[in-house]
């Protein structure tokens, strides 16, 4: 964007410092000017507009440089605020890391997890459940495998008799498709 508007402004400088230059326009010659070998006249009226043409290009050249230096600075602005938060995390969570080794220099025999030790058999009963998953199937609280009951009979449920007559999109008519 800065580029682009100051492309413009140069186009626009170019073109007046063109026109200063041209000796021979008058008040009342029509100027000439030659361009990549093209030979442009223009009226009283004609060269007005060009000027017009010229000083809008000028300022829209101001306006898009100073968008895009605008746009480029709220961008930085982002950018270093971003950097200085993620420099606090990392110097806050720096800080915790000391606290906690100074911590642990002072209290070194304290495992880092407490041992859940339920059954009182010495080992952990994470470690167990991990190494052997609890199953119960029937939802008594029970480990299934060191129950000694039998397992339980299965239960019949009856059919019911259903009265739904609409099987696909015969709603109500017989089966032979009358």
């Amino acid at each position: 964007m800065i580029v682009l508007g100051l492309l413009l402004i140069i186009l626009a400088g170019a073109a007046v410092v063109a026109v200063s230059w041209d000796e021979a326009a008058t008040a009342t010659t029509p100027a000439s000017f030659t361009v990549f070998d093209q030979t442009i006249q223009l009226s009283q009226l004609e060269f007005f507009f060009a000027g017009a043409v010229t000083g809008a290009l000028f300022l829209l050249g101001l306006a898009v440089m100073f968008s895009g230096m605008r746009r480029s600075a709220t961008h930085r602005r982002k950018l270093r605020s971003s950097r200085m938060e993620a420099r606090d995390r990392v110097a806050r969570l720096e800080e915790e890391k000391r606290a906690l080794e100074r911590e642990l220099e002072k209290n070194p025999a304290a495992p880092a997890t407490p041992v859940v030790d339920r059954d009182r058999d010495g080992v952990d009963d994470r470690a167990q459940t991990a190494a052997h998953p609890r199953v119960d199937r029937d939802r008594d609280g029970v480990d299934d495998r060191g129950e000694t009951t039998a397992p339980h009979p299965r239960v019949e449920v009856p059919r019911q008799h259903s009265t739904d007559q609409l099987v696909a999109g015969r709603h109500g008519r017989p089966a032979d498709g009358r």
